[in-house]
Formats: structure tokens, C-alpha cells, sequence
């Protein structure tokens, strides 16, 4: 379950919050997840602390306890060897705290980088349904209806004459994988993201032999430095596997490593309200 779909569910919740660490921990401070009687909606990190905080969450619904701190060694005396220290706070959720999580949850999601998959091909579905799994806002860009209509459930598709625009208009630090239908349109697209300068990552389809050819194509068109600086191509690592869901995997994890984990913010303590 989601956490939208548990706060929604108005159930009696308790959030657990990781407060601070020292040492190795499985979450950063900031992590949080909701414990209801019979659900749970996020994660901490797993293991036995995260055992541990649900255990104690649900004795606070049962007795209606006020918020309390967990402090938490990560030793073999609970079976985790992270080696860390851990600080919990179990906090009933009221509707102050509910507006709070909203609220963090719309701005993380407004803040996840943009990936744009241009071209709706096999290997184009496969990493758009990947990268549909992951914190980023994935769009599948195509010039031709019948393939966008092919993409995964929930995948958002954006049917376009012209890519290259829909390039010009990502956001700043968004990433750019190219893997049209036609030569010529790959490098005409990823062109167009390299010029902007700003791009976390640019990846075309392709090989040694493709990216020599983009490489004398742009000196034609008057790049003097390296015409090809800031592409990646091929693309996705020397894996040998060309099956679209293999390829897609790799180029997934190669997207995800450029762009970098963001830090979670820890969330402002929300006024006590009454229910």
C-alpha cells in the first residue's frame, strides 16, 4: 500500500520517522514510513528495526500512548550488523501531521528529475516501464501512435512531430536517452540535448560505429570541441545481452547512477491539531 492510500484510508496511523544516525544505518535521517493495525505504507529500512518501530507503533494504537523516541544500536543484540546507531520517533498522526506528509510527498515528486525516452520501440517500452519504478518522471516520446499505444500501463506517452521540441522544453538537470527508429533523428535529438548544456545525462542507442558517424556529422555542422562531449553511446555497458528488457535494466541503473541520490529533507514538525 502507498502512503497516500493509507493516509486516505483514515484509519489511526503512527508515523515513524528516522531522527538522526551515527554510524551505519539503512536510512538516512529524513526516512519515514505509516503503521496502522493491519498495514504499513513505506519503509525505514527493513530488518529487525523496522520490525521493532511497527511492533511499537502498534502497542502505541492500541493504548493510545503519546509520541515517544526509539533509540536504536544496529548490533547483534537485535540481529542487524550495520554497526550504526539509530533514533526513532513514533508519532501519532494527527491531521496537522497528515497535511505535513501531503505536503512533502507533492513537493518530492515535483522535485524528481525528468527523464525523456525518445522513441517508442521495443527497447524504448521496456526502459520507460523500468524507469516507471523508480523517483523520476518518466516520459515516452514517439512520433507514431501505434507504438506509443503498446507502452506499459501508467506509463506516460507523449505522441510529438517533432522530439527535438520536447527536448528544448525538459526541465534543467533532466536526462535524455535517444533510441528512435531512424538514424537521422537520433542525431538530430541528441544534438539538440547536448546543446543545452545542462543536461545530468544524454544516451544514444548504438555503437563504436554510430557514435564515430554522430561524431563527423556534428564537425560538419560547425562543433569544433569534441562533438560528441557528454554522450553516452552505446549505451547501458558492454553486457552483450541485447534482449530490450536486459538492455532497458542496465540503462535504468546507468541513468539512475548519473542523476544521484537526492537528500531527504527531514519534514517541519506540523502544529498539534485535534481530530
Amino acid at each position: 500500500m502507498e502512503p497516500r492510500d493509507l493516509l486516505a484510508a483514515g484509519a489511526p496511523l503512527i508515523l515513524a520517522e528516522v531522527g538522526a544516525t551515527r554510524g551505519s544505518a539503512p536510512r538516512d535521517a529524513g526516512a519515514w514510513m505509516l503503521v496502522a493495525a493491519e498495514a504499513v505504507a513505506g519503509t525505514i529500512g527493513g530488518g529487525q528495526l523496522e520490525y521493532m518501530a511497527i511492533d511499537r507503533a502498534r502497542v502505541l494504537l492500541r493504548r493510545g500512548f503519546a509520541a515517544e523516541t526509539m533509540e536504536v544500536p544496529l548490533g547483534p543484540a537485535i540481529g542487524q550488523c550495520c554497526g550504526g546507531h539509530v533514533r526513532l520517533t513514533l508519532t501519532p498522526v494527527d491531521k496537522g501531521t497528515a497535511h505535513m506528509l501531503e505536503a512533502r510527498m507533492d513537493a518530492e515528486e515535483a522535485a524528481q528529475p525528468e527523464v525523456l525516452v525518445i522513441g517508442a520501440g521495443h527497447v524504448g517500452r521496456a526502459l520507460a516501464a523500468a524507469l516507471a519504478l523508480l523517483p523520476v518522471r518518466v516520459q515516452l516520446i514517439d512520433q507514431r501512435v501505434a507504438e506509443l499505444a503498446l507502452a506499459a500501463p501508467g506509463v506516460p506517452t507523449t505522441l510529438s512531430p517533432l522530439p527535438e521540441a520536447e527536448v528544448a522544453a525538459a526541465r534543467p538537470g533532466s536526462a535524455f536517452v535517444i533510441l528512435t527508429h531512424d538514424h537521422a533523428l537520433d542525431f538530430l535529438v541528441a544534438a539538440a540535448a547536448l546543446d543545452r548544456g545542462d543536461a545530468a545525462y544524454v544516451g544514444m542507442i548504438g555503437s563504436e560505429t554510430k557514435l564515430a558517424r554522430f561524431r563527423s556529422w556534428r564537425k560538419q555542422t560547425g562543433v569544433r570541441k569534441d562533438p560528441a562531449a557528454g554522450l553516452t553511446c552505446p549505451i547501458g555497458g558492454p553486457s552483450g545481452d541485447k534482449r530490450p528488457a536486459v538492455i532497458a535494466a542496465h540503462v535504468a541503473a546507468e541513468i539512475i547512477g548519473r542523476l544521484g541520490a537526492p537528500q531527504a529533507a527531514v519534514p517541519e514538525k506540523a502544529p498539534t491539531t485535534r481530530n
